[in-house]
């Protein structure tokens, strides 16, 4: 083949594929990471919810998060018992209703520094509430508010800072699906 031929069928081949876009990777391509065992993570939703075990008492679950946190270096910073103020406010909270926050500034330096504004994410979230069940009793539950969910927020996020998020989800998974579980 001529290079004249050469020439125009590479111009035909590259103006016939002209319309096709590239594959671009997802923005999030990093999530946490669940054990075995654990449900899977809902990518649309902001929040991981594990049912605490029968058996497994409030102290229980506190106790675990107290233990596993700790043993992870994550600090709990605050508590923000939820029912105690509804009640306050003569309203019944139906159960237990509570915020706990969790840090690890190893990892979230790793996106405050590329992304400020993810401060407003921080520290992450933990609830612990009690809700019916099909019986009308109450059952215990702990959930998550994932650090990648909120990582969306963020217009084109580093590698790092997506890397660090979802090493925080992982680790946050782990403690709540210890916590659920009563484990220390």
């Amino acid at each position: 083949m001529n290079k004249r031929c050469l020439f125009l069928a590479l111009l035909l081949s590259s103006t016939a594929c002209s319309h096709v876009k590239p594959i671009v990777a997802d923005k999030m391509a990093y999530i946490g990471k669940v054990s075995a065992g654990m449900p899977v993570i809902d990518e649309d939703s902001s929040i991981y919810v594990l049912p605490v075990r029968d058996g497994v008492s409030y102290q229980d679950v506190v106790d675990s998060l107290k233990s596993v946190s700790e043993g992870k270096n994550y600090v709990n910073p605050a508590n923000f018992p939820i029912a105690e103020h509804i009640k306050k406010r003569g309203i019944d909270p139906q159960g237990i209703k509570e915020v706990r926050s969790f840090c690890n500034l190893s990892l979230g330096t790793d996106i405050f520094l590329d992304h400020p504004e993810f401060l407003v994410f921080a520290p992450c979230r933990i609830a612990i509430y009690e809700k019916p069940d099909a019986n009308h009793k109450l059952k215990l539950f702990i959930a998550l508010a994932r650090p990648t969910f909120d990582l969306k927020s963020i217009k084109n996020p580093t590698v790092r800072a997506q890397k660090a998020a979802q090493a925080l989800e992982t680790d946050l998974l782990e403690i709540i699906d210890k916590a659920s579980k009563g484990d220390l």
